[in-house]
């Protein structure tokens, strides 16, 4: 994490030179931010990472001598660093960039593909500014031990501690997983460890799971969706991401997660078993349609500077009359978009959950909905599905 007051250091890697200037073009214009160096390859990356110490690397994926997916991986293991992703905006490019944020990257960006090509407003520096304000940690892997990339020294390994559960009722049984912070946060085996089905007890059809998330959000996501079983209310997502990276991420999900996971589009139905992503570059706003909610994308401006934006999600479901016993949840995230509509579902009388410090990438959109009296609940990521899990089961109510 950058030091208060200083200028952020960024190291730009990435095999075309014309990126690489319109990288540093961009960022010079930022008096907080500092490019200190490029570099082509991940050979020489290696090298003005120990010699130059910046804050925060942009990484291309395709490069020569090692991709790019590789050495994130190798750097992760040794010398966690703060890194974004600079991908293609193909389809290719797309599920290549989720896969580099569950090698550690801290977040996405479609690289420019033309000497007139411009990142839209801010989007490069505040990712830039999100990632020097992440916490990397070490990433551990499952077999063997920890595998250095020469040149780089391997980092103390600091593990998030374990929080208390706060809602009453959540399994104290459960085997709770220490999570170890990488510059995302890492999770659980990725296997589809949830229970297939569960009894459930009935609840109304307008009832919701409403979930926000930014900064290290897509793999906290993964976290909470991998371990929820199927035929829970209809999930409506609101992730942070760049316009066509939010397919992949989708896809990626809907491969994981025990039920139906898929990109939103104009009149989906929110339904019991199917959770929608809100896709880049459009707000997702629910519209109440007789005993169901439907979608409906908007073009509207950005707010706090994000389309989508989860405040805009949380508040359309109240306008739709949502059901008290539906879920809001706020996951990692730089800034404070949800913080004001996760208040308001909690004056609604939802029940409201904020990831804690300890197990977020970022603290800022979960700290600004606790300073405010937003959430309900403040637990670490291992919790939330189970948090989620006793508001719908069959054994959290007494039976009729």
């Amino acid at each position: 994490m950058t030091a208060p007051g200083a200028r952020i250091r960024v190291l730009v890697v990435d095999d075309s030179a014309l990126v690489r200037r319109i990288v540093t073009d961009n960022l010079a214009r930022c008096p907080d931010i500092e490019v200190v160096g490029t570099a082509c390859d991940p050979y020489i990356a290696k090298d003005k990472i120990a010699k130059l110490k910046p804050d925060v690397l942009t990484l291309d994926i395709e490069m020569p001598k090692m991709d790019g997916i590789t050495f994130l991986k190798l750097l992760m293991r040794s010398h966690p660093i703060p890194v974004v992703v600079m991908s293609s905006l193909a389809h290719d490019g797309s599920r290549a960039a989720i896969a580099a944020l569950e090698a550690g990257a801290v977040d996405i960006l479609g690289k420019p593909d033309g000497p007139w090509s411009a990142f839209d407003d801010n989007q490069l520096s505040n990712k830039i500014r999100a990632a020097a304000a992440s916490r990397p940690r070490i990433r551990r892997e499952t077999e063997g031990g920890i595998i250095t990339l020469p040149g780089l020294a391997a980092s103390t390994v600091t593990p998030a501690r374990l929080g208390t559960p706060l809602i009453p009722g959540v399994r104290a049984g459960l085997a709770r997983s220490p999570i170890v912070r990488s510059t995302n946060v890492s999770h659980r085996a990725e296997t589809k460890s949830a229970p297939r089905s569960m009894p459930l007890r009935s609840y109304s059809a307008n009832s919701l799971i409403l979930m926000g998330a930014s900064t290290g959000g897509t793999e906290a996501l993964k976290t909470v969706l991998t371990h929820l079983p199927a035929g829970l209310p209809g999930i409506c997502i609101v992730q942070h991401i760049p316009a066509r990276f939010s397919t992949a991420f989708a896809q990626r999900l809907n491969e994981l997660c025990a039920f139906a996971v898929r990109e939103a589009v104009n009149g989906d139905v929110v339904e019991p078993g199917l959770a929608l992503v809100a896709p880049g570059g459009w707000h997702m706003v629910l519209r109440s349609k007789g005993s169901h909610y439907i979608v409906e994308l908007s073009d509207s401006p950005p707010v706090h500077h994000q389309r989508p934006a989860v405040d805009i999600l949380f508040d359309s479901a109240i306008k739709g009359n949502v059901n008290r016993d539906s879920i809001g949840v706020l996951l990692t995230g730089m800034g404070s978009d949800g913080a004001r509509g996760l208040k308001h579902l909690r004056d609604h009388g939802l029940t409201t959950i904020g990831q804690n410090e300890e197990t977020c990438v970022v603290y800022g959109m979960p700290r600004a909905a606790a300073e405010m009296g937003a959430v309900q609940h403040v637990l670490p990521l291992q919790d939330i599905a189970h948090a989620i899990i006793d508001q719908y089961a069959a054994t959290a109510v007494t039976p009729r």
